[in-house]
């Protein structure tokens, strides 16, 4: 798998704060950061993919992860910046403080989670590459990975590729994040976009269970 800085030229990843994030994210914000129209349509995705009591993984986690409220799950691990977020989070069965920036390796085993989910974050990642591979890594086969993203970000955290881009460009560097980081299968994009609100793109992928043929080889 190729890194992130070998895949993009570097500029894509600065940002105009580059400060260590965990001084940026150390006092908690308990706010949502896309509208209530936006939170319904995205739970009501969750609601779609998720099954009973898979096990789930919220990456980049905060105070909030909007699965259903009658969702029924073995856990809900949290891995974050914000102790006190996470710990105010009622769904989270269990959290971890890593900043993913510094350290993108997931401390979790292989084939671990039925699902990762990353909620309006992806624009703050300055190693993609790696960190999709590594959610890949602890996906189960057949798992699924769900990134969503809006309008919305902290201009001074987010990366350049996506500050000085706009919604549909956007939507192409996610996708790239999962073509070149492997073995995703099946990528669907789904679309809220309303008049006024927060526009929400919301993309997901399977982890390649063994069983499915590629078209090219079939």
């Amino acid at each position: 798998m190729p890194t992130t800085s070998a895949a993009y030229p570097p500029e894509y990843f600065e940002r105009q704060n580059e400060e260590d994030d965990r001084l940026f994210y150390l006092e908690p914000r308990f706010v949502t950061h896309i509208d209530d129209g936006a939170l319904k349509t995205l739970t009501a995705l969750l609601d779609e993919l998720l099954k009973p009591h898979d096990r789930v993984l919220d990456l980049m986690s905060s105070w909030r992860t909007h699965l259903p409220d009658d969702f029924v799950s073995t856990s809900v691990t949290g891995i974050g910046l914000n102790a006190a977020e996470m710990a105010d989070n009622p769904q989270l069965t269990t959290y971890e403080v890593q900043n993913l920036n510094h350290d993108p390796l997931l401390p979790y085993g292989g084939d671990s989670f039925d699902a990762v989910l990353c909620t309006v974050s992806v624009q703050y990642m300055i190693k993609p590459l790696e960190l999709f591979g590594e959610v890949n890594r602890v996906l189960k086969p057949g798992g699924v990975f769900v990134v969503s993203f809006s309008n919305r970000c902290f201009p001074e955290k987010a990366i350049n590729a996506w500050t000085y881009s706009g919604g549909e460009d956007h939507l192409g560097l996610v996708n790239s994040y999962f073509q070149l980081s492997g073995n995703w299968v099946d990528p669907h994009v789904r679309l809220r976009n309303p008049p006024d609100g927060d526009r929400l793109f919301m993309m997901w992928a399977f982890k390649h269970d063994g069983r499915l043929v590629d078209a090219a080889t079939a």
